[in-house]
């Protein structure tokens, strides 16, 4: 599939509660901007491998500018928002070319597990005080 210059690509990525818009423009140069910061500055190292890993399996690395808007969560929820969000963006790219490879390693799903809210009369989601016989 051709690509235009101009095109831009929309997807929303989620997990836990992160949420995170990424905006994939093809033909740049591998600009990578997280919440107006660049992506190394924004996360950790062991983050931006878990980040790039869609690329690496695609084969399209340095070749689209990405910009990512993410809120909520924590580092890791946010991590896999974006890691989501740019795997539904390749998709919409090119579906014949991407979408085998990143639904065999589950990258187009959403992944639906949060934490499990706490209970009334409990210490927390499912401890309890301890029994006392006496």
């Amino acid at each position: 599939m051709a690509v235009k210059k101009d095109t831009r690509v929309y997807a929303t990525g989620r997990r836990k509660t992160s949420v995170a818009r990424v905006f994939l423009s093809p033909n740049g140069k591998g600009n990578f901007t997280v919440n107006k910061k660049d992506y190394s500055e924004y996360f950790p190292t062991f983050f931006s491998d878990q980040i790039f890993e869609v690329f690496t399996l695609t084969n399209t690395t340095n070749q689209f500018d990405i910009f990512c808007t993410v809120k909520g969560g924590g580092v890791n929820g946010q991590a896999e928002a974006i890691r989501h969000g740019l795997a539904r963006a390749l998709n919409d790219l090119d579906k014949e070319k991407y979408r085998d490879i990143l639904k065999d390693k589950g990258f187009l799903t959403r992944d639906d597990r949060m934490v499990e809210r706490k209970k009334y009369g409990l210490r927390k989601s499912r401890k309890k005080e301890q029994y006392s016989k006496r």
